[in-house]
């Protein structure tokens, strides 16, 4: 697919509440028909930059462009939005729930009764259709909130963590949803704090926190900024201690809460490592060999873990 890259620019945008910065000089360009993964854990900033986007709050400094047209009311109305937390009225039914938000919408009549119809079956809740969205699970819920983002049939949709406290069939239901709509050209902006999700979904991904974005690429470009190729873990104990002592002078040993992770250095064999171990009585059991992850470009970016 063709790519434009002034499809959305955001550009130096920051944002505070009171003391806190909350986004601090965050600039991005999103191509058009792109799937794209903001990657971060849990107050990094993307929320707030979600929020930016769509007008529900405004930048302390920077500019957001959408076509290259500055976003105003007009230009939002682009947009789609599934907010982190679930936006239905519970007492209301699923219909009656799309009814209002395709009406604020403009749309009406048969074309709104046809729009709700397909997002319905798309969401698979047609045989719910009639019931009140109190008795919903958390995971149809969300599923409700995606179609109510879709009616008017937006060119960007931005998803902010849509998956929380979702049952996995839902969230198959998703992902699933979202990638085809993505195959037809839908641009979508997805945040995220869970790896699995970025990796199977997103195209690009940018990593996001204390309201910066530190890098941005394709996996396997953010992959190859790691400063190691192979990772593997151990637990902590008084035997492995010594082993992992052992290992300094051969690359790197990180001491991660209860275990230890090494990375060796290009030029150790790691067939040397397990004969090392086992010389040790270190069964094979307890060592995790692992290729390199988004985690650990996060730690390595950050120091911390991910899902903090």
């Amino acid at each position: 697919m063709k790519t434009d890259f002034s499809f959305l620019s955001v550009r130096d945008v920051s944002k505070t509440f009171g003391a806190l910065t909350a986004l601090d000089g965050v600039s991005l360009d999103i191509p058009r028909g792109e799937f794209f993964g903001l990657l971060g854990p849990n107050g990094a900033g993307k929320s707030t930059l979600m929020s930016l986007i769509v007008g529900l709050k405004s930048p302390d400094r920077g500019s957001v462009h959408l076509d290259g047209a500055s976003l105003d009311l007009r230009g939002r109305s682009q947009l789609g939005f599934i907010p982190q937390g679930i936006a239905l009225y519970p007492r209301l039914d699923a219909r009656q729930n799309l009814a209002i938000f395709g009406g604020l919408h403009g749309l009406r009549g048969r074309e709104l009764g046809l729009r709700i119809d397909e997002l319905l079956a798309a969401v698979q809740l047609s045989d719910r259709a009639h019931e009140p969205v109190k008795n919903f699970s958390g995971g149809m819920q969300r599923r409700l909130n995606l179609a109510a983002a879709l009616l008017h049939r937006p060119k960007l949709l931005l998803c902010d963590e849509p998956t929380v406290g979702v049952d996995p069939q839902s969230r198959n239901a998703i992902f699933e949803l979202l990638e085809q709509l993505n195959r037809d050209g839908l641009t979508v902006i997805y945040s995220t704090h869970y790896l699995e999700e970025a990796t199977r979904m997103c195209s690009r991904i940018g990593i996001i926190d204390h309201g910066k974005i530190l890098t941005v690429g394709t996996l396997d470009d953010l992959l190859g900024q790691l400063s190691f190729r192979d990772e593997i873990r151990f637990p902590q104990n008084d035997r492995t201690a010594s082993f992992a002592q052992a290992l300094a002078p051969y690359g790197q040993v990180l001491n991660d809460e209860n275990e230890f992770r090494f990375h060796p250095s290009p030029n150790f064999a790691l067939s040397a490592f397990y004969r090392e171990a086992e010389t040790q009585g270190i069964p094979n059991r307890l060592i995790q060999h692992q290729r390199p992850t988004l985690e650990a470009l996060f730690l390595q970016l950050t120091g911390r873990a991910l899902r903090e």
